[in-house]
């Protein structure tokens, strides 16, 4: 008798990530989870004890990696928790009782250290001493990173076909380092629209929906699914009636999208002749492709965070300037605006604290960082500096929030300056220095910090964020999160026109540059760069061109009157659906 196949069942998240895609689901379990379990034969014990020693042995060096990286940067003793961690696999005891559970289990390594483990941690548990209680959280740290390795040695963490993850949350490091070729989307049951993870999504065009409740206790690996990162569905097992829908709907999405390809030559100027210049956002080299692909006229965020941080250790004075330097002679003859390291919030954070920040996004993040490392910092600029030579580029400082802080940087950048000159290497001395404006402070002092720097960037994520006090990774208040707030319009307005007085230009490099119903009103508001996902430039081209730049400025002057967010939003969204009602369409 054949088997009944098992009913279509839907789950609905947020989209954070335009697509469409299909293929099998690969399950990935939270946290600290139980490994596989399998039996083993006498003569496997001998090879199960020396993939233990290889796992304790390669997690030992890699806790040394990390501890040498943090001695380059931080100057207290930051490093030392990862020495105390080394000292949980050096203990000849614990490897002795993983070994012995080995030989009366008959089981697979991995699973008997995970076994001695969990006793152990259980036991800390109910220790009454608070300190010590505490101190789980490391013996966590130290057993993740093993189970980690022996995965590494079974090739078992991601699989080696092309599949979509379900997880409870992706880091952005995850996201950057999962193999694009084998992932096709991904959903989580936790993450927000805005968060670093679900922008890095958009920028890699991997088809993502944050917010799907309990998709990972209730999707079974393997199973047939297709993911609409338009909607925020995700179907398994879909019917062979959904299948064909989906396969249809793909059809004539990817249609549009060649269709819009068809203007990447043409310049983003509206029809009364007003352009604006539109820049891509990338985070890596390899992403430049894609950024002359779809003509981008330079890059307006070069982000360093990962280049910085994940490698392993911090790269050399040398391999910041040699991957600046290639930055600029690939996008020359347009600027690349290198964005100095903006660690913390929910991106990657530039040391391991002792404890944890309260309130991440109030904490010690973007140049607040640099400013405390000064020799780290120095090394960024130089190596900036240094690449100048070779390209135009430029550097923006972010999360700036009043004028000192420019100041403190513009000063080191002098500094780096005259000690380049005087050892006869060559730089640009005009070379476009900026801020990002973020902070609602800064956009208070906008007219101060004009007088210190070339440009201004808009970060609206952030301004967002920080006007309308709403933590942007947080679903609970999501729907608070509003990029046609009044008051982050009429901050973008102080900014700009702040700008202008001041005769340079303005920027804007956050989410809000890509959305379509919004760009007639950026426009109008005077904004004369808008930098977005190498992806998103097609899109916003055509947007541009359909658009005329006095009717944009008399639809912001109309946005500036306004009360509420709905009504600013559905101003100019009208707008846009006038200009290109097709590109609406087919885009979202």
């Amino acid at each position: 008798m054949a088997k009944t196949p098992p009913e279509e069942r839907v789950f609905h998240g947020t989209p954070v990530s335009r697509g469409i895609a299909f293929g099998p689901v690969h399950v990935a379990a939270r946290g600290f989870s139980a490994p596989d379990v399998y039996e083993i034969t006498l003569d496997q014990i001998p090879l199960e004890k020396a993939r233990l020693t290889a796992a304790f042995d390669e997690t030992r060096r890699q806790l040394t990696e990390l501890k040498d990286r943090i001695d380059a940067v931080a100057d207290g003793d930051e490093g030392l928790v990862f020495e105390a961690h080394g000292m949980v696999l050096d203990d000849p005891g614990l490897q002795r009782k993983v070994e012995k559970a080995i030989d009366e289990r008959k089981q697979n390594a991995e699973f008997c250290f995970y076994a001695v483990m969990q006793t152990f941690l259980e036991a800390m548990r109910r220790i009454v001493d608070p300190y010590l209680r505490e101190r789980t959280i490391d013996i966590e740290d130290v057993s993740q990173r093993v189970l980690k390795n022996f995965q590494a040695d079974m090739d078992a963490v991601v699989p080696d076909h092309q599949h979509l993850l379900v997880a409870y949350d992706i880091t952005p490091s995850d996201t950057v380092s999962i193999d694009r070729s084998k992932l096709l989307g991904f959903v989580t049951e936790g993450g927000s629209v805005n968060s670093h993870t679900a922008i890095l999504a958009r920028a890699l065009g991997i088809p993502a929906i944050v917010g799907l409740g309990n998709a990972v206790l209730e999707t079974t690996t393997l199973a047939p699914a297709i993911l609409d990162g338009y909607t925020g569905k995700f179907i398994v097992y879909p019917s062979g009636e959904t299948t064909a829908y989906y396969q249809s709907l793909d059809a004539k999405k990817k249609e549009a999208r060649q269709a819009l390809e068809q203007l990447r030559d043409q310049e983003s100027t509206t029809v009364d002749g007003h352009h604006i210049t539109l820049s891509a956002n990338i985070e890596f080299i390899h992403e430049l492709g894609l950024v002359h692909e779809n003509r981008a006229e330079g890059v307006g965020l070069f982000r360093t965070e990962f280049f910085l941080l994940e490698a392993g250790k911090a790269p050399s004075e040398k391999e910041q300037t040699e991957v600046y330097s290639e930055l600029a002679k690939r996008t020359s003859p347009h600027i690349s605006i290198i964005r100095t390291l903006d660690s913390g919030g929910d991106k990657l954070s530039a040391e391991p604290l002792t404890e944890p920040e309260p309130n991440p996004f109030l904490g010690w993040r973007g140049i607040r960082v640099s400013l405390d490392r000064p020799d780290f910092f120095k090394e960024q600029l130089r190596s900036i500096l240094r690449a100048s030579a070779h390209g135009k580029v430029g550097m923006m400082f972010p999360f700036i929030s009043g004028v000192s802080e420019i100041r403190a940087c513009q000063s080191l950048v002098r500094e780096c300056m005259a000690a380049l000159k005087e050892a006869g290497t060559p730089f640009d001395p005009d070379i476009q220095v900026g801020a990002m404006i973020e902070i609602p402070s800064a956009v208070l002092v906008a007219d101060e910090i004009a007088k210190e720097v070339d440009f201004f960037s808009i970060g609206t994520n952030d301004l967002i964020q920080y006007t309308v006090a709403v933590d942007r990774i947080n679903n609970r208040v999501a729907k608070l999160y509003r990029s046609s707030h009044p008051s982050v319009v009429r901050m973008i307005k102080m900014t700009t026109d702040a700008a202008k007085r001041a005769g340079i230009w303005t920027g804007v490099c956050g989410e809000l540059a890509a959305d379509l119903s919004m760009t007639p009103l950026l426009v109008g508001l005077g904004v004369d760069e808008l930098s977005v996902g190498p992806r998103e430039l097609a899109p916003v081209r055509k947007a541009l061109l359909s658009l005329d730049f006095s009717e944009c400025q008399k639809l912001a002057e109309k946005a500036l009157t306004l009360a509420t967010s709905a009504e600013i939003y559905d101003l100019s969204r009208s707008s846009a659906k006038s200009a290109y009602s097709d590109l609406i369409e087919d885009w979202e």
